[in-house]
């Protein structure tokens, strides 16, 4: 695997609801725009593999989201999915993106969706990874719960991270160590380099994950399928949803998800869990050229 590190794209900003987010740009810019949004606790140099396999066809570049990487945090750490779908509205706008390509990660997936609900000319290729959310039977439980008693959860969520600590780390490996506990497929040279961009140093030289705390957060909004299903009706360009299939995100032919696309396909990748772009770099990269090709 080509180290990452060789030729790294560039930093930039834009301000989106007076927040200073951050992306980072590949170049090559003549070429057709491509959006790679990462998922929830990571960073927009989670995509440097797939970035650098894919930079000599497309204008690659990736954004922080709002809470994580060397973006801004939220003030008062309120983090809803309409709010990360605002910034990729901005961002799309700002740099005059569109018809732009885009690829989703789980909460970057599920961002991706949605901005493609919206506004469906403007998005011309979509590739979301486990990004669907929960399958309907993990989620069912939660529905059938009133409001206010989901509301009640959340302040309580919100009440016990005011008073939590973010954990520190030693140094880079012992932070690395622990990235390798969440995804065991990942290499030591992967967990190297998703710490290196994830972590800052602390005044007294540990190191911290760069997102927000309050990320971590579940908002009290309903989750109803009949809207998700009405959502991405309005999608109308080509689709590939893509799943690992060790992970828990369930399969979106098999539980009907699939069917509320007008024109989209699901592939399951062997040997990957949720973050199927890492487990299974080469596969995931062959199944969305020929897709991006098609």
């Amino acid at each position: 695997m080509t180290s990452p590190e060789i030729i790294g794209p560039a930093s930039s900003y834009y301000v989106s609801q007076r927040l200073r987010l951050h992306f980072v740009d590949w170049g090559n810019e003549q070429k057709p725009p491509l959006l790679l949004v990462h998922g929830g606790r990571d960073h927009a140099r989670s995509w440097d593999w797939v970035a650098q396999e894919l930079r000599e066809d497309w204008h690659v570049i990736a954004p922080d989201l709002r809470g994580h990487g060397d973006s801004a945090w939220a003030i008062g750490g309120h983090y809803t999915i309409q709010e990360f779908v605002l910034d990729i509205a901005q961002l799309v706008l700002t740099l005059d993106l569109a018809p732009v390509t885009m690829i989703g990660h789980s909460l970057g997936g599920s961002v991706v969706t949605h901005y493609a609900s919206i506004y469906p000319e403007n998005v011309s290729k979509l590739v979301s990874i486990e990004g669907l959310g929960p399958p309907p039977a993990m989620i069912k439980g939660r529905l059938s719960r009133p409001q206010w008693e989901r509301t009640a959860e959340w302040i309580q969520q919100v009440r016990d991270f005011s008073g939590k600590t973010a954990r520190r780390y030693p140094s880079i490996e012992a932070a690395a160590a622990r990235m390798i506990e969440e995804n065991s497929f990942l290499t030591e040279e992967q967990a190297r380099h998703l710490t290196v961009h994830g972590v800052a140093r602390n005044e007294d030289g540990s190191y911290g994950w760069k997102f927000d705390n309050y990320t971590r957060v579940f908002f009290p909004q309903r989750y109803d399928m009949d809207s998700m299903r009405e959502q991405w009706g309005r999608i109308t360009c080509p689709t590939l949803l893509v799943r690992g299939l060790q992970s828990w995100a369930g399969d979106p032919e098999k539980d009907g998800r699939l069917s509320a696309f007008k024109n989209a396909r699901s592939i399951g990748i062997d040997n990957a869990e949720h973050w199927v772009h890492h487990d299974q770099l080469d596969e995931f990269l062959k199944e969305v050229r020929d897709f991006l090709a098609e």
